[in-house]
């Protein structure tokens, strides 16, 4: 059974390291790897480079990314992957097509594999985020998928919700939890001589993405986050990965490098790569911002999250989770809680690290195509009929 999996950022490839490993190595199937976004920007990193270190074969590229960030080129992005994905399809020919999160990429790939009659297994279908318009991008995702392997039984439930099979959802956890719990995280010396930052007394690693459905200005934004950050004072160190390739991300990551740049217990990154993340992570005092790593992995690593604004605003949340609006007190207040509260016996909402095996006893009743073939052609699944 050949399986062809999309990866267009660190994040969805940090997430789906572990269960492409186990494809990679399953006598019972092909894999194959479809890369696209942001690895094959020099913007953003060209992470494709670290798929290709841990050992995978890139056996197709789909580039859609435009040199600007704005509304128009991000809908011509979706446009370019469409067309992209359509010709990818053509040539690698899968049996079954795996996909994760909400991402617009995403969005255009299951558009061309929904055409193509390919059958999609989404992880992480279910979740809300208000704040941003991935909200409306997953669950479209959702309605053209056929096995849906949820994060959460909340999320399961908003699956079954839209109409799909309940037979076909399965609630495993998070596939990122899986990666931490095989993996020996870098203790700080390590860290430090990698990323050649002396770390201080405290430490957090803030990452700060745009709030898509927010009309606030961007600039404004940052620099509400920054002034906060300056009234930890120096003896902080801030560690910043930067943003996603969204509207404004960009302009997000140019005020980060001008912040950065003058300040000797600040660093920013454009990418770090699974292994230092989480050792970060597992040895700083927060995690700052409105990533989904802070609500997905930080919990797992003890460390507590301080999530500002709205673009998260939905998900599932473990008690390490300090939620907070985007204001100079809210962010600096719910920051010194975080430096004063203890968290070594917070559960994850999003699993124990199990979830990679879970998937593959699924995707292994689908390997004869008759049963597979059955996927194809939906019903609608009524919860008031």
């Amino acid at each position: 059974m050949t399986i062809a999996a999309i990866t267009g950022s660190r994040a969805d490839y940090g997430l789906l390291y572990t269960l492409l490993k186990a494809l990679q190595l399953h006598a019972g199937f092909n894999l194959k790897i479809i890369v696209t976004g942001m690895h094959l920007s020099p913007d953003f990193g060209n992470t494709y480079n670290i798929i290709k270190q841990d050992g995978f074969i890139i056996d197709c590229t789909v580039d859609t990314l435009l040199a600007s960030d704005s509304a128009t080129s991000i809908c011509k992005s979706i446009g370019l992957g469409i067309i992209g994905f359509a010709d990818a399809l053509n040539r690698v020919t899968p049996d079954l097509l795996v996909v994760l999160g909400d991402r617009y990429e995403i969005f255009a790939a299951v558009q061309a594999a929904l055409i193509h009659q390919i059958p999609v297994a989404h992880i992480a279908g279910g979740d809300t985020t208000e704040g941003a318009y991935d909200e409306a991008f997953r669950h479209s995702i959702t309605k053209m998928s056929h096995l849906h392997f949820a994060t959460n039984t909340v999320a399961a439930q908003r699956i079954i919700q839209l109409g799909e099979n309940p037979d076909h959802v399965f609630a495993v956890g998070s596939p990122g939890l899986d990666l931490i719990k095989n993996t020996s995280l870098l203790n700080k010396a390590q860290l430090e001589k990698k990323l050649g930052f002396q770390f201080k007394n405290k430490n957090i690693v803030i990452t700060f993405h745009p709030m898509t459905l927010d009309n606030v200005d961007i600039h404004q934004q940052c620099r509400v986050l920054f002034n906060a950050l300056n009234t930890l004072g120096p003896d902080v160190g801030l560690i910043f990965t930067k943003a996603n390739a969204d509207n404004q991300g960009r302009t997000i990551n140019r005020l980060i490098d001008h912040y950065a740049a003058d300040k000797p217990n600040a660093a920013a990154f454009t990418s770090l790569g699974q292994l230092n993340y989480y050792s970060l992570v597992a040895i700083c005092d927060a995690v700052v911002g409105n990533s989904s790593s802070g609500l997905y992995e930080a919990p797992t690593l003890k460390t507590p999250t301080v999530n500002i604004g709205d673009r998260q605003k939905g998900r599932l949340c473990a008690d390490s989770v300090i939620n907070c609006e985007v204001s100079e007190h809210d962010i600096f207040d719910a920051i010194t809680t975080a430096f004063s509260t203890e968290h070594n016996n917070v559960t994850n909402p999003y699993g124990d690290g199990s979830a990679t095996q879970k998937i593959l006893r699924v995707l292994e009743q689908f390997k004869a195509p008759e049963k597979r073939h059955t996927l194809t052609k939906k019903h609608f699944f009524n919860l008031y009929s």
